[in-house]
Formats: C-alpha cells, sequence, structure tokens
C-alpha cells in the first residue's frame, strides 16, 4: 500500500505570511500552557485545564493575531490526550484564519529528518501546521528534507540561528573557517534557499530579540524573522529596529507572558494583542 500523500496545491507559506502581516499587523502570540500558568487562570493542571486554556487562546487570537505560536512540549507533556488537544487547537487556529506555527524545534538528519518533516508540514497530517521551528546544529542541509516538503506543499520553517538564552553565543558566535559566525553562516544558507521568491520566501530564521549588537547581514535573507524575547524577557521595539534594520518588514516579534498574563479574560487578552500590533506598526511602515 502506498501510503505517500498527494501535494496540496496552495499559495507559499512566504507570500501568506507577508499578506497576513499586512491584514493583522506583525506579531506572533505563543501559547505556551505550562503548570503555573493553568494555576493562575485557576485551570487543573491535566488535559481538562490544558483543553480549556487552549480555548480561550484560539478564541481570543485566532481570528485576531497574523501567527499564533503553541509550544508543543508544554501539551505533550500530557501524553495522548495532550496531543489531542494540540491536533484540535491548530486545526481550529487555521480556521479562524491566523498562521499556525508550532513550536517543535526539530533537528535531524535522512529519513528522520523526513518523518518529523511529514508530521507537521504535510497539510494531510493530524498535527499539520502553517510552519513549523527546526535546529541547524546537525547542519543546515540536514533539514533538506523538510524544505522540500515546505516547498511541495507550500508552509514554512524558521531555523534557529541567534538565540536569546546565555547558552547560545558559545556555538552561535563561534568563528567557521571561512571568518563567518556559526550564526551568519545559518543567515546566510536560509538566505540562499529564498533566492528571487516573491514577496518573500518561506524559509526564516529564530532571531532573540535581546541578542545586542552581533553585527550579523540579515540583507540577503529574503524571508520572516521570528524575534522572540519581546516584553518580559527585556527585548522593546527598539532593539528589533536596531538589530534587524532595513530587513525589519519581514520581523515577526513573538509574545506569550506579556500576553497570556492578561487570561483567562478573552477580552482582556484580545485588547493586549491589539496593544502590541500598535507597537509594532513601524515594522510595516
Amino acid at each position: 500500500m502506498n501510503d505517500e500523500r498527494k501535494p496540496v496545491t496552495r499559495t507559499p507559506f512566504g507570500a501568506r505570511f507577508d499578506a497576513a502581516l499586512d491584514a493583522r499587523g506583525s506579531l506572533c502570540v505563543g501559547i505556551d500552557p505550562h503548570p503555573g500558568l493553568l494555576q493562575a487562570w485557576g485551570l487543573s493542571d491535566d488535559a481538562a485545564g490544558l483543553a480549556g486554556f487552549a480555548d480561550a487562546c484560539v478564541s481570543a487570537f485566532g481570528d485576531t493575531a497574523a501567527v499564533v505560536k503553541p509550544q508543543s512540549a508544554f501539551f505533550e507533556s500530557y501524553g495522548a490526550a495532550g496531543i489531542a488537544v494540540l491536533e484540535r487547537t491548530l486545526a481550529a487556529l487555521r480556521a479562524d484564519g491566523a498562521l499556525a506555527l508550532l513550536d517543535v524545534k526539530r533537528g535531524d538528519i535522512g529519513s528522520t529528518m523526513a518523518g518529523y518533516a511529514r508530521a507537521y508540514l504535510d497539510p494531510g497530517a493530524p498535527l499539520a501546521a502553517d510552519a513549523i521551528t527546526l535546529s541547524p546544529y546537525l547542519g543546515v542541509g540536514s533539514l533538506d528534507p523538510a524544505f522540500e516538503l515546505c516547498e511541495r506543499h507550500g508552509t514554512g520553517a524558521f531555523v534557529l540561528a541567534l538565540t536569546s538564552n546565555k547558552e547560545g553565543p558559545q556555538f552561535q558566535h563561534a568563528r567557521t573557517g571561512d571568518g563567518r559566525t556559526v550564526g551568519q553562516s545559518v543567515v546566510d544558507d536560509v538566505g540562499a534557499r529564498n533566492a528571487g521568491a516573491e514577496p518573500v520566501g518561506s524559509f526564516g530564521l529564530v532571531v532573540g530579540a535581546t541578542i545586542g549588537d552581533t553585527g550579523t547581514d540579515f540583507s540577503r535573507l529574503n524571508g520572516p524573522i521570528l524575534a522572540p524575547g519581546v516584553g518580559a524577557q527585556g527585548g522593546t521595539a527598539d532593539d528589533v529596529k536596531r538589530i534587524f534594520g532595513d530587513a525589519r518588514r519581514h520581523v515577526l516579534p513573538s509574545v506569550s507572558r506579556g500576553v497570556l498574563q492578561h487570561g483567562p479574560d478573552v477580552a482582556a487578552l484580545r485588547d493586549a494583542v491589539h496593544r502590541r500590533v500598535d507597537e509594532f506598526a513601524f515594522l510595516r511602515a
């Protein structure tokens, strides 16, 4: 029996991303249902509480935010029941018009990487997302099965390049044989895969809004940039403007705690999103 799913013809992720930012503003809202936040919302630390949290987030963000990013780990921690909630959440977000970016940070080689790609980037998969996060530290080329499936199905990928955790610089700022930093080499390798795409490519980066001045050149990326670290982690609109310069039109600031702290009231969550969108309106000006 041949189980290969047929390609789905649709607009590439990069074009859908560009249109979403035009329509809803430059903001990604995270869905991070860790136990402490469930408790703060008055919800139980089990699959039922998880479902209540996710449903409120979909109601608040699905028809409001351009991109919504569920963190897979917090759903996985509840086993099969948690994965079922994640499946429903991804489908509901997409039905409401948000781009669903699943934060899974996968990275492997060969058939294993192809399996991860098929699990999340094939529109026929139970956990189908519009895009996922990927880790390149087995080499950007090891992610080719994911890039190929993105091209086949009009989905996207965000590759970790320069992260804001304190351990990141040990690897990301190290120099390669040609003198570039490892982070710059990731930027360049991903940018090469976006060459010629209009209005922007489907392969993006994850670059923390708190990395400071690294001298990284994003001018030839031609792709989206997910910028976590805004708000509770200390990143500001001025940081985003300074770090990304002329590439800022396709920068997507990512906020979780700064919005989720206003739950469980759906109206308050929506208002928090609108305030953040206004804060970053200069990105598309």
